[in-house]
């Protein structure tokens, strides 16, 4: 399955980073006043826009996200994550996630990864990231350097790979 240009089946990404701090909430991911209605594309175009009006305009597809803690806190709309999603982030990193985006994230099939502080410090705006989200292998392609995350129990994966948890759920019921 393609979603703008992103494969979601595929465990491996490749990436340019889009750099932010800690407590990036919902309402900055995607201000309230644009999630109505459900066009993915339609949210992705005001992705990040509560702190780069422009954001949308300069990611293209396969980049990823990389913050300090509590990342996603806030609403638990699932708009968030849709619009990063929409916008053709293939996967977020943070030092840690709000738990409503953690869940609304694999329900959407927004693959995601922790990393420790230090590993978030030595990643750099605009660095080149190869992940492998199975192994949980991050490679920062521009710094020469290999991270080490916690990868998905297998089941989550599943569900990342099919695009969320309803594609899943369908698949599984189609069997």
């Amino acid at each position: 399955m393609i979603i703008l240009g992103v494969s979601i089946r595929k465990a491996i990404f490749h990436g340019r980073v889009w750099k932010f701090g800690n407590d990036v909430d919902t309402d900055v991911i995607i201000p309230v006043h644009h999630t109505i209605g459900t066009d993915l594309e339609e949210f992705g175009k005001h992705c990040m826009e509560g702190l780069d009006p422009h954001f949308a305009g300069k990611v293209s597809p396969g980049d990823m996200i990389v913050a300090g803690t509590n990342f996603g806190c806030g609403s638990s709309r699932e708009h968030a994550p849709l619009a990063l999603k929409g916008c053709g982030i293939a996967a977020v990193i943070a030092r840690s996630f709000a738990g409503i985006f953690f869940r609304n994230a694999i329900n959407i099939g927004l693959p995601f990864l922790q990393l420790c502080q230090k590993d978030i410090n030595s990643i750099k705006d605009g660095d080149l990231l190869e992940i492998d989200l199975a192994n949980g292998i991050i490679k920062n392609l521009s710094r020469n350097k290999t991270l080490k995350s916690q990868p998905f129990p297998k089941f989550l994966q599943e569900i990342i790979k099919k695009g969320g948890l309803m594609n899943y759920i369908k698949n599984r019921l189609i069997r």
